[in-house]
């Protein structure tokens, strides 16, 4: 996230911004550059990549070399986006190379590319879910669903105020499914959450129990899961057939709600393989083939607009 002061000052971003979301005056913007995993503001992007570079620029070579991990299916304009975000207002004329945001999941979770005959991996991200088939030294098939934290986040908010008259906010919404979200059956527990009563409008403060938080959470994961066995179904039968013995590869920020593989291994019908580095799995993945020469021609360059 980031925060704009005038629509031009940034002032946060990151955790900083996201600690201002949802209690920002009006001379201040608190977004998400970043759509479904795309990008939706090209110059909030600029600002915000040209701030984490300032933080390395004394470390950076005289021609910098910058890798995104991007997105399936994009349209040459979108891919020259991210050229055009890196070369702004940057006189060194950077190096810029794209990776398929799976090929980077693969490489985090130790999956021979060159060797898979049929992985697939369910990164269920802040705002979507990806989920994408790697065979044959490629990704031959990927989809986005839009199932995600946010998504979750929100059922929370309509479950609590159609069963508690209790309207709050997605930033309290994220702490209540941090804190009791559970696809495993471990008792009651509950929290205090402050919000304002839709029937007289006044702030109320209530007590939300995790049986409300997991109700809404399970709503909402059983359209991904119904969606994600569909997907499985369809993928050829020699490529689903080494899927279902190798199992499905589980990442992606969401990831972390106990029982969660549990529950999409019983909704799917195929064993689930759970990332330990959750939200951290594409980003590690990246760096991996950064630091790996073998690993580099999964990177496709990017020049901008001829």
């Amino acid at each position: 996230m980031i925060a704009v002061m005038d629509g031009n000052q940034v002032i946060a971003f990151g955790n900083d911004a996201y600690q201002m979301y949802e209690k920002n005056p009006p001379c201040i913007s608190v977004d998400r550059p970043m759509v479904g995993g795309r990008i939706a503001d090209v110059a909030e992007v600029e600002m915000l990549l040209h701030l984490l570079l300032k933080k390395t620029d004394r470390h950076a070579s005289p021609r910098p070399v910058i890798y995104f991990s991007a997105p399936m299916n994009m349209s040459e304009l979108e891919k020259r986006a991210y050229y055009a975000i890196s070369d702004a207002g940057n006189p060194r004329n950077p190096r810029v190379f794209l990776v398929d945001r799976p090929i980077c999941d693969a490489i985090s979770l130790g999956i021979p590319i060159s060797r898979t005959k049929g992985s697939m991996i369910l990164d269920i991200g802040a705002q979507s879910t990806e989920v994408s088939v790697i065979a044959g030294e490629q990704v031959i098939v990927s989809d986005s669903l839009p199932i995600g934290g946010q998504q979750l986040n929100e059922a929370i908010c309509n479950e609590i105020r159609r069963e508690r008259n209790l309207l709050i906010g997605k930033r309290s919404a994220r702490r209540l499914k941090t804190s009791l979200a559970t696809f495993l059956s471990n008792g009651m527990e509950e929290r205090k959450v402050t919000g304002i009563d839709t029937l007289s409008g006044l702030p109320r403060e209530d007590t939300i129990h995790s049986e409300l938080v997991n109700d809404a959470v399970r709503n909402e994961m059983k359209k991904g899961a119904e969606a994600m066995r569909i997907f499985l179904e369809r993928t050829p039968p020699q490529i689903s057939g080494s899927i279902m013995n190798e199992g499905i590869y589980l990442t992606g920020g969401t990831a972390r709600i106990p029982g969660i593989e549990r529950y999409l291994c019983r909704m799917i019908g195929c064993r689930i393989n759970l990332s330990k580095d959750y939200e951290f799995s594409t980003i590690k993945g990246l760096e991996e083939l950064m630091h790996h020469k073998e690993l580099r021609k999964w990177a496709h360059s990017v020049k901008g607009k001829k």
